[in-house]
């Protein structure tokens, strides 16, 4: 009567397939946009209280560090904004096939990237 009962799919068994991990990617980057928006109300009050606390605000912006933030922030936005339209398309019934999943997956990470960089081409040289 002890029968060894079925194992349901977890970490260890289960796959991870380029549609979960862009969903995750997706979760992970909608979170980082909320923190984002915290540094830019950060931004924010730091301009209405004066020139010292702006400078403040620019010296921690101007850090190696703050750039990395900054850069990151950027890439969730175009990542959320990319896999968002990819997400409208999925709702008017377009891209369902495995090849049409594959290359739209591609398409939003290549894009994002590809935004990024030359959004902060921009910023470096003009």
């Amino acid at each position: 009567m002890n029968r060894p009962r079925p194992l349901s799919p977890h970490l260890q068994i289960y796959k991870p397939q380029i549609t979960s991990i862009l969903s995750i990617l997706h979760r992970m980057t909608g979170v980082f946009l909320s923190i984002g928006s915290l540094i830019i109300v950060l931004w924010i009050v730091s301009l209405s209280l004066g020139a010292e606390s702006y400078s403040y605000f620019v010296s921690i912006a101007n850090h190696w560090f703050g750039h990395l933030v900054l850069m990151g922030f950027s890439f969730a936005l175009y990542y959320h904004l990319s896999n968002g339209i990819r997400h409208l398309f999925w709702d008017a019934g377009f891209g369902f096939e495995l090849k049409s999943v594959y290359i739209s997956g591609s398409l939003v990470v290549v894009s994002a990237f590809i935004m990024t960089i030359l959004t902060w081409s921009f910023v470096y040289f003009f």
